[in-house]
């Protein structure tokens, strides 16, 4: 058994490949759910939809987001009706009373639909109304993606964070915006001051990821900041990460990071943006996967191939790296 800490496009684009490597039926994904929002009343999960959608062989691989082939008639209508009334677009956030109305899962992170500011495809969407329904009705978020993953045949067993709500916050020098609208609406260009992760004091993990936590772990190449950190911020999550085999894929080659705004956002929190400063964001990770162009030394054991994941044959080589770094682990 393996449990993969998913977030962003990194650790996804390693799955292929570790359904190469261990068995599928013994792989657990737990997604991060700090990225998620409440758009038009719907909630979006960005980071359980990536992997859901690329399991189920339908994810947009050119974007990493969304579904493959989809249309947009939903989101283009939405423009024109704006345009026509004269409405301001999209992030269009909304006041801090409707912020803790509605569901308690979309506190912090509520956005009005009016001109959509995230492009949401039409077959995209229906999951999301799918999902907000069955949440509607009563059932966990756990619950609601289990459903989901069964409908998308997902072979791996895929669970939230949490079902509590956590919102990840970017602080910048005009005010602090929700994650989704600092890199989606403007593009990363705001400078960071910080990141907090509003409502994890207060989030709990559910017992399926207490389960999960118990085997050995993969972190991906995924932004440790937003896409791991508010998993880190939940009690109890680096406790039990301290107490069970870690393995990182940093998303660096030494101060070069693959792709997004990893490096800001590290800067943004005080910490070094390398594989030095991933190394100490983790300090329960017991071995690392670094690139072989990466010279970093650490005071931990290091597996180095080529990290880069384009296709699915690198996905299976970085895998395999994996696996050897958790058998030097368990040797030690």
């Amino acid at each position: 058994m393996v449990t993969f800490l998913a977030g962003g496009t990194g650790t996804p684009k390693l799955l292929s490949g570790a359904e190469s490597v261990f068995e599928p039926a013994e792989i657990t994904v737990v997604a991060n759910t700090g990225d998620d929002i409440e758009l038009g009343g719907l909630l979006v999960c960005p980071d359980i939809d990536t992997v859901l959608f690329d399991r189920g062989g339908v994810l947009d691989r050119d974007t990493w987001w969304g579904i493959d082939g989809d249309t947009h008639e939903t989101n283009e209508e939405l423009f024109a009706i704006a345009e026509a009334a004269g409405l301001a677009g999209g992030p269009r956030y909304l006041d801090a009373a409707a912020q803790t109305a509605g569901r308690d899962l979309a506190r912090w992170r509520r956005f009005s639909g009016i001109a959509e500011f995230m492009t949401i495809g039409d077959r995209d969407r229906a999951v999301h109304i799918t999902r907000t329904s069955l949440l509607d009705e009563g059932h966990t978020l756990s619950e609601t993606t289990r459903t989901l993953a069964d409908a998308f045949g997902l072979t791996i067993d895929l669970v939230p964070m949490s079902d509590d709500p956590v919102a990840t916050m970017i602080h910048t020098p005009d005010g602090v915006i929700h994650f989704q609208e600092y890199w989606v609406a403007n593009r990363a260009e705001p400078e960071v001051l910080d990141v907090t992760y509003k409502g994890a004091d207060d989030a709990a993990m559910t017992q399926s990821v207490r389960d999960a936590l118990a085997d050995p772990v993969v972190i991906g190449p995924s932004n440790p900041v937003t896409s791991i950190g508010p998993m880190l911020a939940i009690p109890g999550m680096q406790a039990a990460l301290e107490s069970t085999p870690v393995v990182v894929v940093s998303p660096f080659v030494e101060e070069e990071v693959f792709s997004g705004p990893a490096a800001e956002l590290l800067a943004g929190i005080g910490a070094e943006p390398s594989t030095a400063g991933v190394a100490d964001q983790y300090p329960f990770a017991d071995a690392f996967v670094l690139d072989r162009e990466d010279r970093t030394t650490l005071d931990r054991p290091i597996v180095r191939t080529d990290t880069q994941i384009e296709t699915d044959a690198d996905s299976e080589r970085v895998a395999t790296a994996v696996e050897t770094a958790l058998t030097e682990v368990h040797t030690q």
